[in-house]
């Protein structure tokens, strides 16, 4: 079923059978009795790949990916989402993949980072609840939209093959994007990304907040003096032993 749903996204047979490691034949098959059919007709069939196995992609291409994210992103985005990387592998290296795809590979390699439920510790009688109704909520409630309301940070990634820091970021209905590195980002780092939301605040001149965890970002004086700066721009941090999932 796999196989016809990325089909219906518009993926080729070929990449198709790449994702999900069926022969092209079985590919098409599938494809001619769902268009014939309708789902009752698509044959389900036991396979060898272990539960939870991600799907495959050409090692090439997954090579071309993680150039893009360890490369700068798209101007005035703070990372790259899935969107930007299918149109990066189509306009650089004609290369037809979906966003889903691209967030299936995310999650395989451990990048697909999800957002924190913050509005579900309003009402928490914890240290977690204390810390959002005096440090987040009188910051959110004055922000009219969600898409004013931002989630982010930074982690070590447990890669088997590559050195991976990721910068994250969560925007409206938990939209993901990141940047990766080599090594632990510098300051010029975070305020690139930083930066890059201011942006999207003046599209609409009202200012955005960010949660963030992972870095003492007011240990950097470059950081604290560009905050000082700001009026469209408001950093609320995550405190180390907060106990929010990295």
């Amino acid at each position: 079923m796999q196989a016809v749903k990325l089909r219906l996204d518009g993926v080729t047979v070929a990449l198709v059978s790449q994702q999900t490691g069926l022969s092209s034949p079985t590919v098409s098959a599938a494809w001619k009795a769902f268009r014939e059919g309708g789902w009752a007709a698509v044959p389900v069939r036991p396979r060898g790949r272990l539960k939870g196995q991600a799907n495959v992609l050409d090692a090439a291409i997954q090579q071309r990916l993680w150039e893009a994210l360890y490369a700068s992103p798209p101007a005035e985005q703070p990372g790259w989402s899935s969107a930007d990387l299918v149109a990066f592998l189509r306009d650089e290296h004609g290369v037809e993949l979906t966003q889903r795809g691209i967030e299936h590979w995310w999650e395989s390699q451990g990048l697909k980072h999800e957002p924190w439920p913050l509005s579900a510790l309003a009402k928490q009688r914890s240290q977690r609840g204390r810390w959002y109704r005096q440090a987040v909520a009188p910051r959110f409630d004055r922000l009219e939209e969600a898409s004013q309301r931002w989630q982010g940070g930074v982690r070590r990634v447990a890669h088997p093959q590559r050195p991976v820091y990721q910068l994250y970021f969560h925007g409206p209905r938990g939209r993901l994007w990141m940047r990766c590195f080599k090594c632990p980002p510098v300051a010029d780092d975070y305020l690139a990304a930083m930066q890059a939301l201011i942006g999207k605040s003046e599209e609409s001149n009202r200012p955005v907040a960010l949660v963030f965890h992972g870095a003492w970002l007011s240990a950097s004086p470059q950081v604290t003096a560009w905050l000082a700066q700001q009026t469209m721009f408001w950093l609320v941090p995550v405190p180390a032993d907060m106990g929010l999932a990295s």
